[in-house]
């Protein structure tokens, strides 16, 4: 209840402030799915989720509670909060769980944000492939064209679907993430070509 509350209260001076627009949003399966996201802005998890109807589970750094504005939006929008200094095995397990019960998980791959906007992309880290092998997970990137800026227009280009599906049953050591993080990287950056391809017509 207080999630719609917060959609509804939220929604109309947030799309003043930062107009979003989402695209691709046909390829978004009815069922489990990881979205796998690129990271400008702390914005970027709030305008998607003001401008979609689905239940999604955001996995977010743990710092963000602290922030009393971010924090509490993020709690009441569904964040598993993760401690990036080590192995939160609490909240890969509560990822997990959320995955099996059907629903959909938001991760930013690279862990924190891209504050070079120069650059298209930042590390790309295991622990989504890692998730998405285990619970046989679609994946789907979710491609913030540029930072968010007030009073200009945002973009987010959703991908087609993927599996891991060559890793599945296989051990999980680490040159086998390595070659499925890969893959996940090559992914994102498929979905930014096309943008940028879109963007030049």
């Amino acid at each position: 209840m207080l999630l719609w509350f917060l959609r509804i209260i939220l929604w109309l001076p947030l799309s003043i402030l930062h107009p979003t627009f989402i695209y691709g949003r046909k390829y978004r399966p009815k069922g489990k799915a990881i979205l796998c996201s690129n990271h400008r802005s702390n914005w970027d998890i709030v305008l998607y989720l003001l401008h979609t109807t689905e239940r999604v589970k955001i996995l977010a750094k743990k710092e963000l509670k602290n922030n009393k504005f971010f924090g509490f939006i993020l709690k009441h929008l569904g964040a598993i909060f993760i401690d990036r200094e080590g192995n939160d095995i609490n909240a890969i397990k509560e990822c997990m769980k959320a995955l099996k019960d059907g629903k959909k998980l938001y991760i930013f791959p690279e862990g924190t944000r891209l504050k070079d906007e120069s650059k298209v992309l930042g590390e790309v880290k295991s622990g989504l492939a890692m998730i998405a092998v285990k619970t046989k997970t679609p994946i789907l990137t979710v491609w913030h064209e540029r930072k968010p800026k007030a009073f200009r227009r945002s973009n987010i280009y959703i991908g087609k679907p993927y599996e891991l599906t060559e890793f599945y049953g296989k051990k999980l050591d680490e040159e086998t993430l390595n070659e499925a993080n890969n893959v996940v990287r090559e992914k994102m950056l498929e979905v930014y070509r096309e943008v940028e391809e879109k963007k030049k017509r």
